[in-house]
């Protein structure tokens, strides 16, 4: 991922919903969304690569999304930040458990944002720089800076889930109803939004005004490098829940989509 609003203890049927681009190389190679081969308690797309993931769902309904941290001069090098998401996901140890454990070597891997949940709690952890927190009830926005760092893209998202939670949930004068049959509509239009903002809203990562500008909107279009995936994910609170994802190519070309409940 490099892109996601999550909302946490927000609807009265679901207590995650996360709407989210990865954005990678398009010669990646990657599987799509499905429980993963020899392993089919974990649900997600595959990084082929290092055999790893962005997002993805465990068993008990537990999640893990990492993101990148954008920083032309901090070292790529170290373990693969893929497998931070199969590692919380292979196991059984709380997320909080988990955390404190990695957080003693977090600085082994290239930057990073994680974010774990299990039945109670939603941990976060980053490296560059190093933080961590247990977070509350509240939606949550990340992209390739801090934790809900005010990029206009991630507070367009957490915008865009605010109101569908509202609209489908919190809002709606026939909870159980709406709760049980979602309709992710908005939130695919969000991630699909190619707004550009103003330049004197842009972050300044280093990378130069011209880069910042092109992968300033939610949907980032390109030959070699774009949005391959957006995911919308809802687990309920006894762990049950649906993923969905649709898949792009080269300059947003739409490949497919799929869609697992578990």
């Amino acid at each position: 991922m490099c892109l996601l609003a999550l909302g946490w203890l927000q609807h009265p049927r679901w207590r995650l919903v996360m709407a989210g681009n990865r954005d990678e190389f398009h010669a990646r190679p990657t599987a799509a969304l499905a429980p993963w081969d020899n392993e089919p308690a974990i649900i997600g797309g595959r990084d082929l690569r290092s055999g790893g993931g962005w997002a993805a769902v465990g068993a008990a309904g537990r999640m893990a999304v990492v993101t990148n941290v954008r920083d032309p001069l901090a070292a790529q090098n170290g373990p693969s930040r893929g497998a931070l998401v199969a590692d919380f996901l292979r196991g059984q140890d709380p997320a909080g458990v988990h955390m404190d454990r990695l957080a003693a070597v977090a600085s082994a891997y290239a930057p990073f944002n994680l974010l774990l949940a299990d039945g109670t709690t939603l941990e976060y952890l980053g490296n560059h720089p190093a933080e961590r927190q247990t977070l509350g009830a509240g939606v949550h926005g990340m992209s390739n800076g801090a934790l809900d760092a005010p990029w206009p893209k991630t507070r367009r998202l957490m915008a865009a889930l605010s109101a569908w939670l509202d609209a489908d949930g919190v809002g709606s004068l026939s909870q159980s109803e709406r709760a049980l049959t979602p309709d992710p509509a908005a939130l695919w239009e969000a991630l699909a939004d190619e707004h550009r903002p103003v330049d004197s809203d842009l972050p300044d990562t280093g990378i130069g005004l011209e880069r910042e500008r092109w992968l300033s909107p939610a949907f980032i279009r390109g030959d070699d490098y774009g949005t391959r995936a957006s995911t919308v994910l809802l687990i309920d609170h006894e762990g049950h829940g649906q993923m969905h994802e649709r898949r792009f190519g080269a300059q947003g070309v739409f490949l497919g989509e799929s869609h697992v409940t578990f």
